[in-house]
């Protein structure tokens, strides 16, 4: 029987952790690091919590700091295609080999912990890939870590690291089952990523929330830096009819004229988060060129996020995995073409809270599912949404139902889009199907 590849050994390693499913606490991390010898303590980190948006300003801060000639790593979640795409260096996803080389150290290390009693079972597969994230950045000598916090942050497994400073981009309502049913409670989970005598930046929030991180950080010693306090955002002209908005901003520390953000009314709040959080780290003694601010702004990429697809029809892609998402894509579209609406959802979501704000403004709505056990049925997602969905098409495979999306779209007319929204893996069950019609672009470069 032949042997199979490294990385698909690598591959078949994490689809064993999947079932363990998610797992609160620092416990199984730190062994792991401790037997590893320590690769998070290898390298100053950036840590980046929020219920929205901190994608997008890792993605900001990535390309801000290879403009400043460091050698960064970046770590995300979820991936939309391959697993790859969760850890990359210089602006690449991490290879094929040094993936399973990563994995493969994190397997040995969890096989001897569990061979010794310190652990029980082997972690799970977010833990798996944060600690080889961990590896593959100390094996790559890089200058500083990019990393996104998967949930909450007081219990998330990149929490392990000591960041030389840390943002919380946002606050809402979304998992609400594991990290509180209030603001308060959620903010009190993301105020975790604080550190004693460190700066947290945190984007506009509500102000019982903002209260929650605030009573963290005098319990603490750590110091709080609200990104609005002492900024201004001004609106400039756009590139073109239907360009992009640039944007100027003023901190309380310098000017940055003609910034181009990613699409969308809330990425200005996102690079200001960004752009904040990296006037700290360069405060702290990072080496930060603010100066390449601009440039590096401009060539952010971060797909998924209302990234627009050219074709017959056009179609935009954005997760809007939760009802503040949800909102923030409904503004966007508010106004503008008709659009054909593709939606999925995970079953654990707010169903009807993301119908409730997209349903309504699509001429045509078609549900699907990924193939994701998490996933929501078609069926389900009629019921949860009733009525805003009774008159809504169901197709359960995502490929058939792009299909019908699209003819449905072309007998609207030539100015109807096909609107793919409601969770990241149904973007990513999409992008394969448009292969020949995106181009090729990494996660941000």
């Amino acid at each position: 029987m032949p042997r199979l590849p490294a990385h698909r050994v690598a591959g078949l390693y994490l689809a064993r952790r999947v079932r363990f499913g998610m797992k609160f606490g620092l416990e199984t991390m730190r062994a792991l690091a401790a037997e590893m010898g320590h690769p998070e303590r290898a390298l100053p980190s950036l840590l980046v919590a929020g219920t929205n948006g901190k994608g997008s300003v890792v993605a900001y801060c990535d390309a801000v700091l290879r403009a400043s000639g460091l050698r960064t790593g970046r770590y995300t979640s979820p991936h939309l295609v391959r697993v790859n795409e969760r850890i990359a260096v210089g602006g690449h996803d991490v290879t094929d080999g040094d993936f399973a080389d990563a994995v493969r150290a994190v397997r040995d290390a969890a096989e001897r912990l569990v061979r010794r009693g310190v652990l029980r079972a082997h972690p799970t597969f977010f833990e798996a890939l944060t600690a080889a994230a961990f590896a593959h950045f100390r094996r790559r000598r890089v200058d500083v870590a990019v990393l996104e916090v998967g949930l909450g942050g007081r219990l998330d497994a990149t929490n392990i690291v000591d960041p030389v400073a840390s943002a919380i981009v946002s606050i809402d309502f979304d998992h609400e089952v594991y990290l509180g049913r209030t603001l308060a409670a959620i903010a009190g989970e993301k105020a975790g990523v604080l550190r004693a005598g460190r700066p947290t930046v945190v984007g506009p929030v509500a102000t019982e929330a903002l209260e929650a991180i605030r009573e963290r950080a005098r319990r603490i010693g750590a110091r709080v830096v609200e990104a609005t306090h002492g900024a201004a955002l001004v609106l400039g002209h756009a590139r073109s009819a239907a360009g992009p908005q640039l944007v100027d901003l003023r901190t309380p520390t310098r000017r940055y004229a003609g910034l181009r953000p990613l699409p969308g009314a809330h990425q200005r709040e996102n690079l200001l988060v960004a752009i904040r959080l990296l006037e700290e780290a360069k405060a702290l003694g990072l080496p930060v060129d603010l100066r390449r601010v601009p440039g590096a702004v401009a060539r952010t990429r971060w797909p998924g996020r209302l990234e627009r697809v050219p074709g017959d029809p056009p179609l935009v892609l954005d997760g809007a995995h939760n009802p503040a998402g949800a909102r923030a894509l409904a503004a966007h579209l508010r106004g503008g073409p008709p659009f054909v609406l593709l939606f999925g959802a995970m079953a654990d979501k707010d169903v009807a809270g993301l119908a409730r704000e997209l349903f309504p403004l699509a001429a045509a709505v078609v549900l699907t599912r990924p193939r994701i056990s998490r996933a929501a049925s078609p069926d389900e997602i009629a019921r949860r949404s009733s009525p805003l969905a009774d008159r809504a098409h169901r197709e359960p495979s995502v490929a058939r139902a792009l299909r019908l999306a699209r003819r449905l779209a072309r007998a609207r007319g030539p100015d109807t889009t096909v609107v793919v929204a409601g969770s990241l893996y149904l973007v990513g069950a999409v992008m394969p199907l448009l292969a020949p019609r995106r181009e090729p672009s990494a996660r941000s470069t």
